[in-house]
């Protein structure tokens, strides 16, 4: 979603993914370029190159390889919640070039709203795979293995045939 809010704000979206498989889906959701984050050369290419960078990394990882990539005044924006703590970022990424990070978690119903009605004006929609609920167990089964691109949602009328 990140992206494609960001490609329909108009800006140039570079997205990072540790996957090569996700570069097509990465073009075809809005990003401009897409870099491999474990090709260092691919990354460093864009060193001093960022407003504004959104982390949406659910994991542990190194900020620094982050903050590098942002323009003087720049700010990484958290808002993935890892289970263990980040590496504590160095102090002069931060200082030297009065780069900030910031976190943040959601919005409250006015800025909800103003997501929604954003949405609706360009077309925005979250890739989902529907399934019903019989097979919820396989869904389970798959996001155990990382077989989902994307989200589950679950087809309330299969309800009624669990019913039957």
């Amino acid at each position: 979603m990140g992206v494609k809010f960001a490609h329909a704000f108009g800006g140039h979206v570079v997205l990072f993914t540790t996957s090569p498989a996700k570069t097509a889906d990465g073009k075809r959701l809005g990003a401009d370029e897409v870099v491999i984050s474990k090709n260092a050369e691919d990354v460093a290419r864009h060193a001093n190159s960022f407003d504004f960078i959104l982390d949406t990394v659910a994991a542990s990882h190194d900020l620094d390889a982050y903050l590098r990539l942002l323009k003087r005044d720049g700010t990484l924006c958290l808002v993935g919640a890892p289970d263990q703590p980040h590496p504590s970022p160095t102090v002069q990424e931060l200082i030297f070039r009065r780069r900030r990070i910031a976190g943040s978690l959601i919005g409250g119903i006015r800025e909800t709203q103003e997501m929604l009605d954003f949405c609706a004006q360009h077309g925005i929609v979250s890739d989902v795979e529907v399934i019903p609920i019989q097979r919820i167990n396989e869904a389970y089964e798959r996001m155990l293995r990382s077989d989902v691109k994307y989200r589950f949602v679950i087809d309330l009328a299969s309800l009624e045939a669990e019913r039957s």
